[in-house]
Parts: structure tokens; sequence; C-alpha cells
């Protein structure tokens, strides 16, 4: 039982066209790829935006720390370039200058008699005490050989003195 058209209206409707009543198809089915395009594209975004994090993953802890910090403030103002910077940062390499500056420095206060400081990446010496390694437990003409390399450090370091 359908309703007569109204006499203005053409004959012949377009299938998208739905009577009163009845469920509009085409706006369910545009409706769900405007949902799943909306989606697909954050994700896209949010991937592109991560991508100097990603590359400063495999660098320097500090080096990946500032890119975040850049790819966040990108994120939030808006302000592309952060985003930039934060990415050529990540494409450079930067040189390790705080390992030599630890070493030149724990040799001076070497030379000076005082002791060094405990690093804070290694392990402190109760610890290392309770790990001995393999090879400071091998046998070497009836001494350790930590001990033969602790006796060794001290003559070369008397015979500076």
């Amino acid at each position: 039982m359908s309703e007569p058209l109204h006499p203005a209206a053409p004959h012949h409707l377009p299938s998208f066209i739905t009577a009163p009543g009845d469920t509009d198809v085409l706006m369910v089915i545009v409706g769900i790829v405007l949902i799943g395009a909306v989606l697909a594209v954050g994700n896209f975004y949010l991937h592109l935006h991560t991508m100097p994090e990603r590359m400063a993953h495999k660098s320097q802890k500090l080096q990946f720390e500032i890119v975040a910090v850049l790819g966040l403030l990108a994120l939030f103002t808006h302000n592309h370039l952060f985003w930039v910077i934060g990415l050529f940062l990540a494409m450079i390499d930067l040189p390790d200058f705080s390992t030599p500056l630890r070493k030149i420095a724990g040799s001076v206060e070497k030379m000076a008699g005082v002791a060094p400081e405990q690093d804070p990446t290694e392990l402190p010496d109760e610890a290392a005490a309770a790990q001995p390694s393999a090879a400071a437990d091998a046998k070497v003409g009836g001494a350790k050989v930590g001990e033969a390399k602790i006796g060794e450090a001290k003559s070369e370091v008397a015979s500076h003195a």
C-alpha cells in the first residue's frame, strides 16, 4: 500500500529517496564510511606525528626525551615548527660527549689522589663485589686476574707520582 505521489513530483524517483518511515540506507552507509574515514585519518596523523620519536628511540636517552617533548609541544600547540625541529634532531646523531668527559674527570681525580665519585650508571661497590665475574675467578700464576690488574694499576699510579 503505497501512498500516491504528489502531482508535482516526478514519476520516477531515484533509489536513494526512501518512503516516509523507512530506513535511509544511504545515510547509514555514509555515516559508517565517515566514521571509518575519520578514524583512519586520525590514526595516520598520530602515526605520522610520532615518527620523530620512533626515529630517535634508537639514539641517546637525552636526545629521545628532547624529541618527545618537542613532539608533545607540536601536538598540543599546533605549532608545526616544533615537529620539524624534532624531526631534524631525530635524524642527526649527536656525539657522545659525556662518556669521554666522565673518563677524563675520573683520570684527573686519580692523578690528584681523590677517590672518584660513584658513577650512577654502574653497580655500587657492594653489588659489584657480590657478583664476581668469570674472568676475575680465573687463576693466573696463583693469583686472580682481577688482583693482578689492580696490582699493575697501583704500580703505574705510584710510578707517575
